[in-house]
């Protein structure tokens, strides 16, 4: 392992929010520093994204008990500096700021050889099937690292990882010209309305349950929002839609009513892409809602490799995609409880934590 220009010596072992057991919860404690192979980068986590996913876990519904496999490090969503090199690693540098690709593909079967990766079948994510980024260090192959521009903050490089959900969605989804529904409207729910704007939709509704999520989602560029048990919203939509229903739909919440809704507010032959992930199963009448329409419904995991990450990157260089009104809360590490309680509570939209010594 080269470690090329510091004087950062790495200790055995460092600070981790881990899932110890299998029981709601995490415990923020000491593990050991991870391994670097020849080909590897270890990076140490400036500020790390908080994400639905990580909620999931912490709560540990059904979705975290079928997938997930204590004792793990949590966490996905990172911005930090290169700290050690693998001898095999050309291209980076120790000291570089850097975020990564969580899903760490084979790169050898059929959807790795095809451009797929993103949904590779023996895809490995970090924070989920491999220790995260809530810790000091995070090891990660050199070929899922992304140097960052100069130009990009640290709490908007800490969640490219979900922006890159919500552009992969947008754009999959295909919205040009096009009068889209957003159901759910959490942090990549946000962050999908104005990747949708600059993306060339010519309208964008928000449904969901949280009236300051709403008030959020119409400040970030909304044509309207509605709350998702207003009686009058199918006829709310189609009516500002001139009576066909909205074109297509982007899934945001997991919510099985929100799924069943969305689908429900889609014309005949619109699109419905699905990023949201249910805790459980979803029972959907496939008859009314999906064939009898002709709709297509798109499964949406990840972002592109690497062609999400490039999208995304032009998004906010361009300042078209402002996501400072979405982070509303950047926290201590150690204030984990509190961001976690804030998510359970809907008091914020995005949160980072800041894993820097002697940060406020």
């Amino acid at each position: 392992m080269r470690n090329l220009g510091t004087a950062e010596r790495i200790a055995a072992s460092m600070t981790a929010l881990s899932k110890t057991a299998p029981a709601p919860g995490f415990e923020l404690g000491e593990v050991a520093v991870p391994q670097v192979g020849p080909s590897d980068v270890l990076i140490r986590v400036r500020k790390a994204g908080i994400c639905g996913t990580d909620h999931h876990i912490y709560a540990w519904d059904g979705w975290a008990q079928r997938r997930i496999k204590p004792p793990l490090v949590i966490g996905h969503e990172f911005v930090g500096n290169v700290a050690a090199l693998g001898e095999a690693v050309r291209g980076l540098s120790v000291g570089q700021r850097v975020s990564a690709e969580g899903h760490i593909s084979c790169g050898v079967c059929l959807l790795c050889r095809t451009g797929e990766a993103h949904i590779c079948e023996h895809v490995k994510i970090i924070g989920v099937d491999a220790d995260g980024a809530f810790a000091t260090f995070i090891a990660m192959p050199a070929v899922n690292v992304w140097p960052l521009d100069d130009a990009i903050p640290d709490d908007f490089a800490a969640v490219f990882d979900p922006l890159g959900n919500a552009v992969h969605t947008v754009m999959a989804a295909g919205v040009s010209t096009k009068s889209v529904v957003i159901t759910g409207v959490g942090s990549i729910g946000l962050m999908a309305i104005p990747v949708a704007r600059a993306a060339g939709a010519a309208s964008v509704y928000a449904v969901d349950v949280n009236p300051a999520k709403l008030a959020l989602a119409q400040r970030v560029g909304a044509d309207a929002v509605f709350d998702a048990g207003d009686p009058n919203l199918l006829d709310e939509i189609s009516r500002r839609t001139g009576g066909a229903g909205a074109d297509v739909l982007l899934e945001m919440s997991g919510s099985a009513s929100a799924i069943d809704l969305g689908l429900h507010m889609l014309r005949n032959g619109g699109r419905a892409a699905l990023l949201g992930i249910p805790p459980d199963d979803v029972k959907i009448n496939l008859a009314e809602r999906i064939i009898f329409k002709g709709l297509t419904v798109l499964g949406i995991n990840g972002r592109k490799m690497f062609e999400t990450w490039y999208q995304t990157e032009a998004l906010v260089k361009s300042g078209r995609v402002d996501l400072r009104p979405i982070i509303t809360h950047v926290l201590p590490f150690e204030a984990y409880r509190e961001a976690f309680d804030l998510m359970e509570s809907g008091g914020a939209a995005k949160i980072v934590l800041d894993l820097r010594e002697g940060s406020p």
